[in-house]
């Protein structure tokens, strides 16, 4: 592989997301996940489903992505996983309102 790196999401067996980032092959790091050898998060929540991935030619890019990712809501990880932009833009709004001091 070259110098970039996977972004993924798995779901794991409590339902979950376990959000990172890997070199290797997806297919290897889910393997390392299900059989518990990943260790950390997923090694009580196995078995994981990989549900998203993505491709940056950039580790950098990969990890920035993962840190950002793993500060939202589940519920705009859940539509992001879903490709539904629509409702991640409405999750992402500002939920509080302006005061107009002069009222």
């Amino acid at each position: 592989m070259s110098e970039g790196a996977f972004l993924y999401i798995v779901r794991c067996s409590d339902g979950s997301y376990y959000i990172g980032t890997t070199r290797t092959s997806l297919e290897m790091r889910v393997a390392q996940h299900n059989d518990g050898s990943f260790g950390g998060y997923t090694s009580t929540r196995r078995p994981v489903t990989l549900v998203y991935s993505q491709w940056f030619e950039r580790i950098t890019d990969a990890i920035e992505n993962e840190r950002r990712l793993k500060r939202w809501t589940r519920a705009k990880k859940e539509a992001f996983i879903r490709g539904d932009m629509a409702a991640l833009r409405r999750l992402s709004e500002r939920k509080t309102q302006v005061v107009n001091p002069k009222s």
